[in-house]
């Protein structure tokens, strides 16, 4: 029988049209796109980081940009107050009194300091008698403070403040440092914390200072009892106290840097100009209540 021969040459493939091919390798997002979906990703992707910056820049960044700059020893006095002057205690430890004296901020010279002098009934800060003899001796407005304790009687604590301080005409009125309320309900804590005021005041014949935290001071010692004293009120990092009462002083950081002191150091602006301040002394008729809320 007569075999067939086998062709050596291998069969063709059928080739796909370039039509199809190209179909073949169109992906979903250039079905639903486009072929301009890769610029389409990129813009959107442009437009949503542009978004997530601003809103990170509008609502964390801007808002604690004055926390950074106290962290990183950046912080500036609020321009619109000019009396400006600090707060020390122990924790200052040695102070160059000379550099303290020859300091500037933003070319403005310190205009006042206060003290720590006490706590409680028989603590008294160990600089105390140093400082408040220095601070006299280089001319600034000067003042003392008792830091109150929610553990001991308004009047008990008034008697050792008066005992250790001993102010002089010209020097600040006596300053009550507020923080803590302790176990004492809201009620209790205001009648020793306005019993000391009242021991005081009759001592001096002058209105005594309330130191405390903006939120405390909302929270605690906003009765009409105390709408007639001074308030020097702590507010950090931010570019303005937010209180909307009457004040005189404030706080605006525990991270200061002044020439003569290592380390950090409380700073204040006052709220007024030099000669309200003056009117604030022992001694000195107040002002009108002229200052800004």
């Amino acid at each position: 029988m007569t075999q067939k021969k086998r062709s050596s040459t291998p069969p063709k493939k059928r080739r796909r049209s370039s039509r199809n091919s190209k179909q073949s390798t169109v992906t979903w997002a250039e079905r639903s796109f486009g072929h301009g979906y890769k610029r389409v990703f990129w813009i959107g992707l442009i437009i949503a980081a542009g978004v997530y910056l601003f809103v990170t820049y509008k609502y964390i960044v801007a808002p604690t940009s004055n926390l950074w700059q106290g962290l990183f020893g950046t912080t500036k006095y609020p321009e619109e107050y000019a009396v400006r002057g600090i707060d020390i205690s122990r924790y200052q430890s040695e102070i160059d009194w000379e550099k303290v004296a020859a300091a500037k901020i933003d070319q403005q010279p310190i205009r006042f300091v206060i003290a720590k002098a006490t706590e409680g009934k028989e603590h008294v800060d160990k600089n105390f008698n140093d400082n408040f003899y220095q601070i006299g001796q280089y001319d600034f407005i000067r003042g003392a403070y008792h830091f109150f304790s929610p553990f001991v009687s308004g009047d008990v604590q008034a008697k050792h403040y008066l005992k250790q301080v001993h102010l002089e005409p010209g020097d600040l009125a006596p300053v009550l440092d507020v923080e803590s309320i302790g176990t004492l309900s809201a009620e209790q804590l205001r009648s020793e914390v306005a019993e000391w005021l009242n021991i005081v005041e009759k001592h001096y014949n002058t209105k005594p200072i309330i130191y405390t935290g903006l939120k405390f001071k909302e929270k605690y010692l906003n009765t009409p009892t105390f709408n007639r004293y001074h308030f020097w009120i702590a507010h950090y990092y931010v570019k303005q106290l937010s209180y909307k009462g009457k004040w005189k002083f404030w706080q605006f950081t525990d991270r200061g840097k002044i020439d003569g002191i290592s380390g950090d150091v409380d700073l204040n602006v006052y709220n007024g100009s030099s000669y309200d301040l003056q009117q604030l002394t022992i001694g000195e008729q107040e002002p009108e209540d002229t200052e800004k809320q």
